[in-house]
């Protein structure tokens, strides 16, 4: 049952993600958020031109960034075996690449309306650390916002990458993945910009998922795992509804 439900939201989210990747609603209804969001770019979803419309696609799309990385498509998670990285020189005129898209998305529609561009290598378990630290400093120089040192192996490694490379900087939080976690305080203190916690929700909701599942299968009571049906209600915008609804009523014709 939980590898159906896997690879049904695996299905879903991959859909989604076509959808959004360059902008286009089909009959979707996309609701706007009052929070900045980073789009995942991947690799650019080909060559360098790619990149940039993909670039291009995430900015209509109303992403606040987008993040582009080295690996080899078909890319895999940061923290999974069998990662494979393009060449230094491809990688950094993929992010250059994602740079001037991002400038000339500016030139057309003006000043900050570009996306932020995050750019990421995987490359510290395929070619070192040291590889890794060149390429965040290459990809600094090519014009990247943000950069992205993706599993470093210990508080040691965290700390030279935040010394070394300068700007903004991006760190996982992958729980039982190849990263210290540590709090936000300490990243930030460290050098830190910003935190992502990529499976913390999902691997939350399984685990409430299966319990919930244990104490049905058991005849027990799910009460203390779920929400009352009122917050479930407020969560998924019945609530909201009904008061639109309510707004808009008419009073029914008097019968004769």
């Amino acid at each position: 049952m939980i590898s159906a439900a896997s690879s049904v939201a695996e299905g879903l989210a991959s859909a989604a993600l076509e959808k959004a990747k360059y902008g286009e609603e089909d009959d979707a209804t996309i609701e706007p958020v009052a929070i900045p969001c980073i789009a995942d770019g991947d690799t650019g979803y080909g060559n360098a031109i790619n990149v940039k419309r993909t670039v291009f696609g995430y900015a209509r799309a109303g992403m606040a960034g987008m993040m582009i990385e080295d690996q080899v498509a078909p890319k895999r998670c940061g923290h999974v075996a069998g990662k494979l990285v393009v060449p230094f020189d491809e990688a950094v005129k993929r992010v250059q690449a994602a740079c001037d898209a991002r400038d000339e998305y500016e030139a057309l529609f003006g000043k900050g309306t570009g996306p932020l561009i995050l750019a990421r290598t995987d490359s510290l378990v395929t070619d070192g650390f040291e590889d890794a630290i060149q390429r965040c400093l290459a990809f600094r120089e090519a014009g990247c916002d943000m950069t992205f040192l993706e599993a470093p192996q210990s508080v040691e490694q965290m700390k030279q990458y935040c010394k070394r490379v300068s700007g903004p900087k991006l760190a996982n939080m992958l729980e039982y993945g190849s990263t210290p976690i540590l709090p936000p305080a300490e990243l930030q203190q460290m050098g830190y910009t910003m935190a992502a916690y990529p499976l913390t929700l999902l691997s939350a909701s399984i685990k409430a998922m299966q319990e919930s599942l244990r104490l049905i299968k058991e005849g027990d009571s799910t009460l203390e795992m779920i929400l009352s049906f009122a917050e479930t209600k407020d969560v998924v915008g019945f609530t909201k509804y009904a008061k639109e609804e309510a707004r808009y009523a008419t009073k029914p014709k008097e019968s004769q």
